[in-house]
């Protein structure tokens, strides 16, 4: 990697301190001519003995205030929303400037000169969108959001305690100063949500929203290949996955918040800070009520709950009727059974995230999803009487850390559910795989067949490369559930002639209901999360496919640090460097398990095989990223499966199978590409080793 793009890296360090200070451990230095902004820390820093490698960066021109559209109007130092009009428009303007850059040297002088103008976070999301998307940037990746925002993800009171710790030891010390957070988190387990704190503040998940929302933005001409239906299928799998965990914890699964005139009742305190003044995000009260919005602060038209419910109400008019309205008064059919064009998941998804610039008729369906998280963001100070921030709905980094989240896109997800149910359901050939026969399928962990292991991990981050500690390096030692790895098992027969190429898919889900119930299809049929999908070539007779859990198609690997960034000393885009070959989106690999218990917790795994012919997309060439694919798809490429996304389970079963009625999902089973086995998951309650 060249200079250049190797500084763009120390442009995500310190996002609320002057570019000038040092980045890099002391040894990076930006130095702007005519800088009259630069703080007297700045010559302390550079004099203490470290060999500092400067990089000039010119005055020009084309960073001045008023070149830079809407970009300066969201105050630095205040949270920046994506689910805002205003705050995305202000996006697009510097992204705009940013996506004018000529090459990674142009880009390095345009964004340092403009560092400090901006708010920091919109500055860091316009940096992180041009780098995905300037094809003469992809050999460069983006460190870990955790390492560039640690106020985001730790809370205030661990910053605190190793500030003081900087404070009390030696300013000659080399050794980083290192604080530990968890298990406990933002809550005791007095109240039963509490007791899923551990699943909600992973720093994983939260790390995974902002970054799938930053591939796949609202409003930025962004329009990716089915960007609309994996709106929908992304979200209603973290759903799933959130059910996965309550059931694991006696809890039943979570209800939607469809009244938006009654108390929620699980308010939500964060603990975090918006920036490194100490000003907190907003808090919600138990029995909080959602509210008009009528702040002026954040260049937003007032909008009122009853403008929630006429969106809605024009949305299920649609799904009931079968179609949309454009804004030239056609109708635009919903259906999911298109041999061309777009399918109904994909319209109505992108007229109820909503992106104003693909939805049918955004002035008539509106912004529910986005302006539902505004509200409930600012429901503890509507009108802006307290000055309060933000609470974290608002960021895409901090929104699922809430309980509220998870009821907000339950409600979303029934939405989409409500049109799923009126698709036709799946006949016995589109379900069918002629010539191919699952004869065993099954897991195995370290030689013990169907028991999967859960616990505890721990992972460093360097919090310090975020925030200013006195120049100190200070790390911080976060707890997440994990798993241990293991293998899927299939025995596969192929009674053809010839090789054939077959997709295997693979989806978890809880066997008893919070009753302890067995669960019908229906029942289950939303729960069912994926796991991992990819192709093998079945050769004629018998075939043992064994795939890694560590390669699931859903998953990204471990966040990559600066550390890991700056001591990688071979090309990203070479075979070699596989573990640094990904864009950085992709659902957390220690989070692909759900916790289990510690008596063992009965699930079902569900395979099934489909032809590859059938499944395959014809795409150019595109960015290597070896992760994630289900979720998010592929950079510049079409989304890599021409079938609905959560086939087979995206629609109701058809009433008959082989003749006999379907009641459960283990009916499926009865075709010969397809086996359900259940399993077990526990929890150890312990540290894990993952080697």
């Amino acid at each position: 990697m060249d200079k250049s793009r190797k500084n763009l890296l120390y442009l995500f360090e310190l996002p609320h301190d002057p570019i000038s200070l040092p980045r890099g451990g002391g040894k990076i230095h930006f130095d702007l001519e005519n800088d009259l902004s630069r703080p007297p820390v700045v010559a302390t820093r550079l004099g203490g003995g470290v060999p500092v490698e400067t990089t000039p960066v010119p005055d020009r021109e084309d960073v001045l205030p008023q070149n830079l559209g809407t970009a300066a109007s969201v105050p630095i130092g205040s949270p920046f929303s994506f689910f805002i009009k205003s705050h995305r428009q202000a996006a697009k303007d510097l992204c705009d400037v940013f996506m004018r850059t000529k090459g990674a040297e142009d880009l390095l002088q345009v964004a340092a000169r403009v560092h400090g103008q901006v708010n920091e976070t919109l500055f860091i999301y316009a940096l992180s969108f041009v780098i995905l998307r300037k094809k003469e940037l992809r050999n460069v990746r983006l460190p870990s959001i955790i390492e560039v925002f640690p106020g985001k993800f730790i809370p205030q009171e661990q910053l605190m305690k190793a500030q003081l710790e900087v404070n009390r030891t030696d300013p000659n010390q080399s050794e980083p100063v290192v604080v530990e957070h968890g298990l406990e988190f933002s809550g005791t387990h007095l109240k039963p949500e509490h007791r899923l704190a551990y699943w909600r503040e992973d720093y994983g998940i939260n790390a995974h929203h902002w970054h799938w929302h930053l591939v796949y933005p609202i409003d930025m001409g962004v329009n990716r290949d089915r960007k609309g239906e994996l709106f929908f299928y992304m979200h209603q799998q973290m759903v799933a996955r959130y059910d996965m965990e309550r059931l694991s914890l006696g809890l039943p699964r979570v209800q939607k918040l469809e009244n938006w005139r009654a108390p929620i009742e699980d308010g939500y305190f964060p603990k975090l800070t918006v920036n490194n003044s100490g000003r907190a995000w907003g808090s919600r009260q138990d029995d909080t009520v959602m509210q008009d919005f009528l702040r002026n602060d954040f260049g937003l038209d007032f909008t009122d709950v009853t403008d929630l419910e006429i969106w809605r109400s024009r949305l299920f008019d649609a799904i009931h009727q079968g179609f949309m309205i454009d804004r030239a008064g056609k109708r635009v059919v919903l259906s999911d059974d298109v041999t061309s064009g777009k399918r109904g998941i994909d319209i109505l998804a992108d007229a109820l995230e909503a992106d104003s610039n693909l939805s049918v008729n955004s002035p008539y369906y509106g912004d529910l999803h986005n302006m539902g998280h505004v509200l409930i963001a600012f429901s503890h100070d509507p009108d802006f009487a307290h000055k309060e921030e933000m609470a974290v709905m608002g960021d895409t980094s901090t929104a699922m850390r809430d309980p509220v989240f998870y009821r907000w896109h339950k409600f979303v997800d029934d939405t989409f559910q409500e049109y799923k149910l009126m698709q036709r359901p799946y006949t016995e050939q589109d379900l069918n795989l002629a010539g191919v026969k699952i004869e065993r399928a099954g897991v195995v962990r370290n030689n013990e067949a169907d028991v999967l292991h859960t616990g505890w991990n721990t992972r460093l981050f360097e919090a310090s490369r975020g925030l200013d500690f006195n120049g100190r390096p200070v790390m911080v030692r976060l707890t997440h559930l994990d798993h241990e790895p293991f293998n899927y098992h299939l025995q596969v027969s192929n009674s053809g002639r010839g090789v054939k190429e077959v997709t295997v898919r693979v989806f978890l889900a809880p066997k008893l209901n919070a009753r302890g119930q067995e669960m019908s299809f229906m029942e289950q049929r939303i729960l069912w999360a994926e796991m991992d999908k990819f192709t093998v070539s079945l050769k004629p007779g018998s075939n043992h496919v064994v795939r890694s859990s560590k390669d699931s198609s859903i998953t990204n690997a471990e966040e990559l640090t600066f550390r890991d960034l700056e001591n990688a000393n071979i090309d990203p885009a070479s075979p070699e460097a596989t573990g640094f070959n990904f864009c950085g989106c992709g659902w957390p690999q220690h989070m692909l398990l759900p916790r289990g218990r510690p008596e063992g917790m009965p699930f079902q795994l569900f395979f099934m095989l489909t032809d590859y012919a059938q499944d395959k997309v014809t795409h150019p060439a595109a960015r290597g990223c070896a992760n994630g694919v289900s979720f998010c798809g592929i950079q510049d490429a079409k989304y890599p499966d021409t079938r609905p996304m959560g086939f087979p389970f995206d629609r109701r079963p058809p009433p008959t199978l082989l003749d006999q009625p379907v009641n459960t999902a283990a009916d499926y089973a009865r075709l010969e590409n397809a086996f359900i086995h259940e399993i077990s998951i526990k929890f150890l309650a312990e540290r894990l080793n993952r080697d």
